[in-house]
């Protein structure tokens, strides 16, 4: 699967979300839930040490805003941009919210749930299954997050 231009735009506005994340000292995760028709309509970076939120991942805080805008929770036709593979959590999430579409940045061995370490969102034994787009500025997004957890080593 190839990614779309309002792809590839939404996931440099994720980058710069997942820096202010880390800005924050929260892990360097940026999300943007696009319309139907490609206009961002939800936004969101990693909140957990902020709030003190277990559940205020990127993907959680853009699906929310986004749901919000729209005024309902159910997200057909929407597409989730994330420079972070879901873990398993979020892809729950996006399963509940029916967004039929996730576009992702840097794989995720260790907790990934879009096809790594699980395949939840592909899952044929559920009743919503996603399209996924890894590894789109991959590059750029596992700097962001190998820079956060090396500045941590020290």
């Amino acid at each position: 699967m190839t990614p779309t231009a309002a792809d590839l735009a939404a996931m440099r506005r994720a980058l710069v979300l997942a820096g202010d994340a880390s800005a924050h000292e929260d892990v360097p995760v940026g999300a943007v839930v696009l319309g139907p028709t490609g206009e961002v309509i939800g936004e969101g970076r990693n909140l957990r040490e902020i709030t003190n939120d277990p559940t205020a991942h990127a993907e959680v805080v853009a699906l929310r805003e986004a749901a919000a805008y729209l005024g309902t929770w159910h997200l057909a036709g929407c597409t989730l941009v994330v420079t972070l593979e879901p873990c398993v959590m979020c892809a729950g999430a996006i399963l509940q919210a029916r967004v039929p579409r996730v576009v992702f940045g840097s794989w995720d061995a260790k907790a990934g749930a879009a096809g790594s370490l699980y395949d939840v969102l592909r899952d044929r034994r559920l009743p919503h299954r996603v399209e996924v787009v890894g590894g789109v500025a991959e590059a750029e997004a596992s700097a962001l997050l190998r820079d956060f957890f090396e500045s941590r080593r020290d």
